[in-house]
């Protein structure tokens, strides 16, 4: 069976190590980047088959990173769940906006992100 890949775009090494370790006990292959430029880069480069984006990020803004993505022809049709601590309205309205598939708030439930990125992959 071909596994997926995820890349995690997140500028809190904790959360990104404790992510990996869950996904990768999901049966998921990971990339992680560290702030919005490697993230788009690595979201280019190694073809994730979905992207889970934190908003407020070092570089270029996980929105930005979204909407970058979804106008690109070659991206726009990969999963991008935006993982974030914004979780007003208005954020999660934006990131519908800039193209997002999914929003997730932090702090999350596992289950709750496993089901979504499960129902993404589909």
């Amino acid at each position: 069976m071909n596994r997926k890949r995820i890349l995690i775009v997140d500028d809190e090494d904790d959360l990104r190590k404790m992510l990996r370790f869950r996904l990768e006990a999901a049966g998921y292959d990971i990339d992680e980047a560290g702030d919005g430029q490697e993230g788009l880069d690595k979201a280019r480069s190694h073809w994730p088959d979905l992207i889970l984006l934190d908003l407020m990020l070092p570089k270029i803004d996980g929105y930005k990173v979204c909407r970058m993505l979804k106008f690109d022809e070659k991206h726009k049709h990969k999963p991008v769940i935006m993982f974030t601590a914004r979780a007003q309205e208005k954020d999660m309205e934006l990131g519908k906006e800039m193209g997002a598939d999914a929003y997730i708030t932090k702090p999350f439930e596992p289950k709750v992100l496993l089901d979504k990125i499960k129902e993404l992959l589909k």
